[in-house]
């Protein structure tokens, strides 16, 4: 067991994969791979990037870990849930009060609208929607699209493409990082979607 100020990342980890494994299988979006294969590795990425130190780096991957363990027991309003989750199980990894309440702060900048309130929340947030400038961007965005259906969302693939035009118009990443990575590709994939929408109509 790790000690006070020596949390233990890696039984963290392996206990919120494992309940991420209970997620309702009609997270087309926000299932495991959404966590596990796209917003942890883009914190990492980011973090390393931004060259922030070892604690804020601890801090952010775990809290992309928690970010979406909300949706185990609902669909909207799930942050409030990932914090409560996170603050009843990070004390037996080892983290402190202090290091507890910078993660769920962190979790509750992801909330749509997204709302950083300093640089390791905006790297949340940025990490978060890492794949609005990603070339899989289409394959995402449909699984997307596929889940809100699922949850009573029904839009048409013509509503669907002129309010994704809408979000990535409207859209900024926070940090100069994820700008340099994810920018040029998200003006593409707006392209993309405007002439998608044109040939539908």
């Amino acid at each position: 067991m790790a000690g006070a100020g020596q949390p233990d990342w890696h039984r963290a980890k392996q206990y919120v994969l494992k309940r991420l494994e209970e997620l309702p299988p009609n997270l087309d979006y926000h299932g495991i791979h959404h966590t596990r294969d796209d917003v942890l590795p883009a914190a990492i990425r980011l973090a390393e990037l931004a060259e922030v130190d070892e604690e804020e780096a601890l801090l952010l991957r775990t809290a992309a870990l928690y970010h979406d363990i909300g949706f185990l027991e609902q669909y909207t309003q799930n942050e409030p849930v990932a914090v409560r989750i996170a603050t009843e199980t990070l004390p037996g990894f080892g983290f402190s009060p202090a290091q507890i309440e910078i993660v769920g702060d962190i979790i509750m900048a992801t909330r749509l609208p997204q709302s950083p309130h300093n640089f390791i929340e905006e790297l949340m947030c940025d990490a978060d929607l890492d794949s609005l400038g990603r070339d899989d961007y289409f394959t995402t965005s449909h699984n997307l699209h596929t889940e809100l259906a699922a949850y009573g969302v029904h839009l048409t693939l013509t509503e669907w493409y002129e309010r994704q035009i809408g979000f990535l118009s409207s859209h900024s990443y926070f940090t100069a990082v994820a700008r340099s990575l994810r920018e040029a590709t998200k003006q593409q994939n707006i392209v993309e979607l405007k002439r998608r929408f044109a040939a539908m109509e």
